[in-house]
């Protein structure tokens, strides 16, 4: 990326300052935080780019919590994100999908960090050797338990609303990362010449409404009714409403999320038969992604509530998800009301 003329490039590190700046009251804490977490970002983006040139890819011999086959790069990005935020010394815990229980920080600063860490630390990894983008979801909440203490399982149990900050890292043709800390949605750039985050995607917004739906269609038997039904009228011919709509399904929630963020859309991932309860992890997938889209002017919801208004009963919840353009998530949820 270079700089055009009268146009001034901003690194990530001095977008955080500034913004830190326009708050006297700010003490710095949050901003250390960020920036360990591009620091991070870009150790794990080296990593995926040399991925079929060294003994990165293929299995780790080892399954998480989830059931799922650990990828030998979920546990380099999972081991990186997690020496990055503990260097920050402002976490005191981190709950990841790779962990079955929280890992606690209990020397020097960190056991009296004001905030706890949520990731996944590389969302789409079984995508990773077909070279298809995968990405890295954060989120970040003030504990709830008393500084200098253990910090306690209670902590992650938060509402989506109580994030302070959340965002993700595509890494994709460009490495972006994204993130609010509820003041708005901007991207960054990951520079490769000067190994440096540059803001270019200043004040994202996502269209009000769009023209793309992204599910995952193999499993149509299986969805509810709604659902269905709404499938079938993305796909009618209607040039009024510039119908039928086109699907574009990655399989990486970060993927999706971010096409239709810049473009307009829905991404959808209901609960069905097999997963009744939904597949994506409500603590750090979901919120994150919700909190990103509610800033840039979207919607989430799990079909009837709002994402971030849905209190955890667990570490690892799974939840239905419906997130993207708010006139699109407003049109699937009177399909889920007329065929509950």
């Amino acid at each position: 990326m270079k700089a055009s003329a009268g146009y001034q490039i901003v690194t990530l590190n001095e977008f955080i300052i500034n913004r830190q700046e326009e708050h006297p009251e700010a003490k710095g804490d949050l901003s250390r935080l960020l920036h360990h977490i591009g620091v991070a970002a870009k150790i794990v983006n080296k990593k995926i780019n040399k991925a079929g040139l060294v003994d990165i890819l293929g299995e780790a011999g080892e399954v998480n919590v989830q059931g799922e086959e650990v990828k030998k790069l979920d546990v380099f990005a999972n081991d990186h994100f997690m020496a990055a935020v503990k260097a920050s010394g402002e976490v005191c815990a981190i709950a990841s999908e790779e962990n079955q229980e929280i890992v606690t920080f209990n020397d020097g600063l960190s056991r009296d960090g004001h905030y706890v860490f949520c990731m996944d630390p590389l969302d789409g990894s079984s995508n990773i050797e077909v070279n298809v983008s995968v990405g890295t979801i954060f989120s970040i909440y003030r504990r709830i338990s008393p500084a200098g203490e253990r910090a306690h399982v209670s902590d992650f149990l938060q509402s989506g609303h109580r994030q302070v900050a959340a965002g993700y890292v595509i890494y994709g043709s460009s490495t972006m990362m994204v993130y609010t800390t509820g003041n708005g949605v901007d991207g960054f750039t990951l520079d490769p010449g000067i190994g440096e985050f540059c803001l270019s995607h200043p004040r994202i917004r996502t269209p009000d409404d769009g023209r793309i739906y992204s599910i995952n269609e193999g499993n149509y038997v299986h969805f509810p009714m709604g659902v269905k039904r709404y499938i079938k009228y993305c796909q009618e011919i209607d040039p009024e409403s510039h119908r039928p709509y086109t699907s574009r399904y990655i399989g990486s929630l970060v993927s999706d999320f971010h096409r239709n963020l810049l473009m307009g859309g829905i991404f959808i991932y209901p609960e069905t038969q097999s997963a009744p309860k939904g597949k994506l992890r409500l603590i750090y997938e979901c919120n994150p992604i919700a909190y990103v889209a509610e800033q840039a002017g979207g919607m989430a919801s799990n079909g009837t509530t709002r994402t971030m208004d849905i209190v955890p009963s667990d570490l690892h919840q799974r939840v239905p998800f419906y997130v993207g353009s708010s006139r699109m998530v407003d049109k699937v949820h009177d399909f889920l009301r007329e065929f509950p």
